[in-house]
C-alpha cells in the first residue's frame, strides 16, 4: 500500500519565502526576472515593465507573453513540478528565472499578492495568492495582453515597497536589463555595460578602490564578458572578496563567492554571463563542470597578464609583487609559468641581503635555505663569514617554492641547511690547546648538563660571535616529543612512551668560539665558579640570540647565572 506525503503549504511557503533567501529586498530582483521572461518568450525587441508605487500597494506591470488559466494554475499553485512548466515553454537557457518560485519570495513582504494576467486569443484572469497556502482563480477585467502583479504590503515593512526604496533596488538589479524600466515614470534602465565605458570609475563607484590595472575578461563558452580590478593595497588571503555578478543583465548578487581561484584574492570581478546557472535562490553560482570551466578561464587570463606585465613593465610587477606576492606564490606551488615569473622577480630574504632565487643560483650555485626564521636569525651570520649563501624559507610558501624549483628544474640544486651543518666548517683546537682547556670542558659541562646540552669548543667566525647555539632537527623533535610526553594522560603517555623508545639524537651543543677575545678572557679564568655562572650566561645568550624557545629550566638559569654574576661584579659594602 503506497502512500503520498501530507504537505502544509502554508509551512511551504513560509520555508520558500522566508528561508530560501538571504534578505527580503530580492523580491524586486524576482518581480523584474518574472516580467523579462515574459517578455523574452514574446519575442518582441519592445518590452516595457512598469513598476507604480504607492501607500497602499505595488503594481509591477509588463507587456508580455501573459498566461492562460491553465498556465496560471500550474506556474503559480504548483511547486517542484518542471514538467509542465517545460511544456509551457518558460525552461529555456534564455529565461532568467522560475516565475512561481520567484513570485514566492513576494510573501517576504506582502501577505497578498495579486496577478491580472492575459494571454493573446485567451481571456484574462485574476490569480490571488495569501500567505497562508491559499489560492483562488477568477475571470479578470478586459486588458492588453501581458501582467500586472500587485503586492499588498505586510505591516511593518511598507519602507521596502516605497517608492524610494523599488527606486533603489531597480536600478540595483535591473539597470542593464535591455528592456525599458521606469518606476513611477522615471526610467532607471540604461542597457550599457558601464564598466566598459569608464573601467576606472566604475571600479571607485562600485567596489571602493581605484585599481591597481584592469584585465579584461572573456569566456566565450559561458557567454561571459566582464573585467577584473587589481585591488591596489594588500588584503589577507583568507578573507574571501564577493564579485558582482550579471546573469543575462539582471544582477544575481553584489558579493558573489567562488568565481575565481583561491589564489586570486588580489581581485575584484564584475561580469555578465548568458550561460552560468544560478542556485534555486539566485543568490549565488550553481556549481558544474560550467563554473569550474569559467574558473580555469579566468584563472588562465590573470596568470597571462602577469605574464605580459613581467615582459613589458618589470618595475610595475615589482609594485605589483610587494603588495600581492603571496597571490602569485600560491599559485607557483601548482604552475610552472608562475614559478619561473617568481624566481627571476620576487627577491627573498638571504644573509647576503634581499636577492632573487635566480640571482642567488647564479652566484652561489646551491639553493641552501632554513626552513624556519628562527632556524634562519640562528644560521645566517655564522653562514655568512663562512661564505655560504642562506635563504630563509620562513615565509609563507618560500620553502615549498624552493622545493618545487628544484624538482621541476634538473639543474637547480636544493639544500635545507641543517643547524649542525655548520660544524663541519668550523676549526678544531690543536692537541695543546684541547689539553690544557680539557679542565674547563669539564666543569662547564657539569654545569649544563642538566640542561642535556653539550659544551664543545671550536675556531668560527664571525669573531664576533662569541658562542652559539646548534640543535639538529631530530633534536628539536624529541624534545617537543619529552614535553609532550610529560603533559599527556595515562592512555596517550603509554603510546608516547612506546614511541620513545627509539634511540634519542645527539644532544644539541652550545660551540664556544675560540676567535671571540671574550671567550678566550673566559677560559683563561682561574676561579672555576665564575668560569661557570659565564658559561650559563653564555648558553642563554646563544638561546634567545638564536630564537630557541625558552624552557623553565633556560628561565631559572638565566636568572640565577645573572644574578650570580651581578652579586661578583658589584663589590659588598664595608
Amino acid at each position: 500500500m503506497s502512500n503520498t506525503f501530507q504537505v502544509d503549504l502554508r509551512g511551504i511557503v513560509d520555508l520558500l519565502s522566508h528561508h530560501l533567501y538571504a534578505s527580503p529586498r530580492v523580491y524586486v530582483r524576482e518581480l523584474l526576472q518574472n516580467a523579462v521572461d515574459a517578455i523574452t518568450a514574446t519575442g518582441s525587441e519592445d518590452g516595457r515593465v512598469e513598476i507604480t508605487t504607492g501607500a497602499d500597494a505595488l503594481r509591477i506591470t509588463d507587456n508580455g507573453i501573459g498566461l492562460t488559466e491553465a498556465q496560471v494554475h500550474e506556474l503559480l499553485a504548483t511547486i517542484g513540478r518542471s514538467s509542465k512548466r517545460d511544456e509551457l515553454g518558460f525552461a529555456r537557457h534564455e529565461f532568467l528565472g522560475q516565475f512561481g518560485i520567484g513570485l514566492l519570495s513576494c510573501f517576504l513582504v506582502a501577505d497578498e499578492i495579486r496577478v491580472h494576467t492575459k494571454r493573446a486569443g485567451a481571456p484574462p484572469v485574476l490569480w490571488t495568492g495569501y500567505s497562508d497556502g491559499r489560492y483562488e482563480v477568477k475571470p479578470g477585467a478586459e486588458r492588453e495582453p501581458g501582467t500586472t502583479v500587485t503586492l499588498l504590503p505586510r505591516r511593518g515593512v511598507e519602507t521596502l515597497l516605497s517608492g524610494t526604496t523599488v527606486t533603489e533596488l531597480a536600478e540595483l538589479y535591473g539597470s542593464l536589463l535591455p528592456v525599458t524600466v521606469e518606476v513611477d515614470g522615471v526610467r532607471v534602465t540604461s542597457g550599457e555595460l558601464p564598466w566598459k565605458a569608464d573601467r576606472e570609475d566604475y571600479c571607485r563607484r562600485v567596489f571602493g578602490f581605484t585599481p591597481f590595472d584592469v584585465i579584461e575578461l572573456n569566456v566565450p563558452e559561458a557567454g561571459l564578458t566582464g573585467a577584473a580590478f587589481v585591488l591596489p593595497t594588500a588584503v589577507n588571503p583568507a578573507a574571501r572578496g564577493g564579485h558582482r555578478v550579471y546573469l543575462k543583465r539582471m544582477l544575481l548578487a553584489e558579493s558573489i563567492e567562488g568565481l575565481l581561484p583561491e589564489w586570486a584574492f588580489f581581485a575584484r570581478c564584475v561580469v555578465d554571463s548568458t550561460e552560468l546557472r544560478p542556485t534555486a535562490s539566485r543568490e549565488a553560482l550553481y556549481e558544474d563542470g560550467l563554473l569550474d570551466d569559467v574558473r580555469d578561464a579566468i584563472a588562465d587570463q590573470l596568470r597571462g597578464w602577469l605574464v605580459r606585465l613581467a615582459a613589458t613593465d618589470p618595475r610595475r610587477l615589482a609594485r605589483f609583487l610587494g603588495v600581492h606576492h603571496l597571490g602569485v606564490k600560491a599559485l607557483a606551488l601548482h604552475d610552472d609559468e608562475m614559478l619561473r615569473l617568481v624566481e627571476q622577480w620576487w627577491p627573498m630574504e638571504t644573509n647576503m641581503g634581499r636577492v632573487t632565487l635566480a640571482e642567488f643560483r647564479e652566484r652561489h650555485g646551491v639553493i641552501r635555505y632554513a626552513a624556519t626564521t628562527d632556524e634562519f636569525h640562528q644560521l645566517s651570520a655564522v653562514a655568512a663569514a663562512q661564505d655560504v649563501g642562506l635563504i630563509n624559507g620562513g615565509y609563507v610558501y618560500d620553502a615549498d617554492i624552493i622545493e618545487r624549483l628544484a624538482t621541476v628544474d634538473q639543474e637547480a640544486r636544493a639544500e635545507r641547511l641543517e643547524p649542525t651543518d655548520l660544524t663541519t666548517r668550523f676549526t678544531g683546537l690543536d692537541a695543546d690547546t684541547e689539553l690544557r682547556l680539557r679542565p674547563f670542558l669539564a666543569a662547564a659541562q657539569r654545569r649544563l648538563d642538566k640542561l642535556g646540552c653539550e659544551v664543545v669548543i671550536r675556531a668560527f667566525d664571525p669573531v664576533t660571535m662569541p658562542a652559539l647555539y646548534l640543535i639538529s632537527r631530530a633534536a628539536a623533535f624529541h624534545d617537543e616529543f619529552t614535553e609532550s610526553r610529560d603533559k599527556a594522560d595515562d592512555i596517550w603517555g603509554g603510546v608516547l612512551d612506546a614511541l620513545a623508545k627509539v634511540a634519542p639524537p645527539e644532544r644539541p651543543q652550545l660551540v664556544l668560539n675560540h676567535r671571540n677575545p671574550l671567550i678566550r678572557r673566559v677560559l683563561a679564568l682561574g676561579d672555576p665558579d665564575l668560569a661557570g655562572l659565564a658559561v650559563e650566561s653564555l648558553y642563554g645568550q646563544a638561546l634567545m640570540l638564536g630564537h630557541h624557545p625558552i624552557r623553565p629550566a633556560d628561565a631559572a638559569l638565566l636568572t640565577t647565572s645573572f644574578i650570580g654574576l651581578l652579586d661578583r661584579a658589584v663589590p659588598e659594602e664595608r
